[in-house]
């Protein structure tokens, strides 16, 4: 699931279905410095009550108020706060920054039948899109499709109409990566604190083991028999960090047959020569190959482990947030 929208469906489900008066409120627009992301949500009861944050605790409190009356009155309400620099700092916003944010209550705006919907999309790991008129009560499902930039990117946000608000729920975003080796034991780390489900790929037994990766999923198949079997999709990165043919080349083959958004590979760029030549061999074309990041990362000039993983952690991170 994405940074920006966790649980709150759910827990606003659980809510109304214990009797509670609920509303869910909802960034759909920033400008400037504003502290949370587009997209951001918090839940409110008729009592007060809150999950979540749409400001990182500036405007929350007006926000409540808001929510409370938007349940008693069974109408949605879209705020804005920050304006001015006055006004900004009234709220606790940092100077100059700006938020807008939509208050559905649930049952008369937003019905019960999508946080369902929700709710189930997210433990069957689909990606969904909430459609909305911010003027206008609209609320839908659509499937992801239907927005394929905001969907490969998490970003949720109002459309050029300037009424149309498309939040998007996806799944976790992955990271395979092939080779149990040194740097995979930093860079699984970072791809989880990064908002990724790391998965490790490695048919050696004394690679992969337990002990050197407690508590990671760590696949022994072969590597393109184990990306075959994980479906790769858009919202997957691919690094191969075993510098063996043996075992890169049919992980890099199976990756550049799929939609991965990122395939990095370790090498330098003498091993990364080797590898463009056997992919031409089996028919690979120029612009297939040139979607492989090699040698791997940024050129931070980095040698430690560590440094390597920082380094792929954010060519992946720019890769998925700043598409060319």
């Amino acid at each position: 699931m994405t940074e920006s929208i966790t649980n709150i469906p759910q827990l606003a489900l659980e809510w109304y279905r214990a009797g509670r008066g609920v509303a869910i409120a909802t960034v759909v627009q920033t400008w400037g410095s504003a502290p949370r992301p587009t997209g951001s949500q918090m839940v409110v009861d008729a009592d007060g009550a809150m999950e979540g944050s749409v400001s990182g605790g500036c405007v929350e409190g007006a926000v409540i108020t808001d929510a409370i009356e938007a349940i008693a009155e069974g109408e949605q309400r879209l705020l804005t706060f920050g304006v001015s620099d006055d006004e900004a700092f009234a709220v606790g916003l940092a100077c100059g920054g700006e938020i807008k944010i939509l208050i559905e209550p649930v049952g008369p705006v937003m019905p019960v039948e999508i946080l369902e919907r929700l709710t189930d999309a997210r433990y069957q790991a689909q990606p969904v899109v909430y459609v909305t008129d911010i003027k206008q009560s609209r609320p839908r499902l659509q499937a992801a499709s239907a927005y394929p930039v905001r969907h490969r990117t998490d970003r949720s946000g109002i459309e050029e109409d300037g009424r149309t608000f498309v939040a998007v729920h996806n799944p976790p975003l992955r990271m395979i990566i092939v080779g149990a080796v040194h740097i995979a034991q930093h860079l699984v780390g970072m791809a989880r604190a990064c908002g990724y489900q790391p998965i490790l790929v490695d048919p050696r037994p004394a690679f992969g083991s337990a002990a050197r990766f407690p508590g990671e999923t760590v696949l022994d198949s072969w590597p393109d028999e184990a990306l075959r079997t994980l479906k790769i999709d858009a919202r997957t990165a691919v690094v191969t960090l075993t510098h063996d043919p043996k075992l890169d080349d049919p992980a890099i083959v199976t990756a550049l047959e799929s939609e991965a958004f990122y395939l990095g590979c370790l090498g330098s760029t003498r091993t990364h020569a080797g590898r463009v030549a056997r992919l031409k061999e089996v028919g690979f074309t120029d612009a297939e190959i040139g979607r492989i990041h090699a040698p791997v990362g940024f050129d931070l000039g980095g040698r430690q482990p560590a440094e390597i993983a920082v380094s792929i952690m954010a060519q992946v991170i720019q890769t998925l947030r700043k598409p060319s």
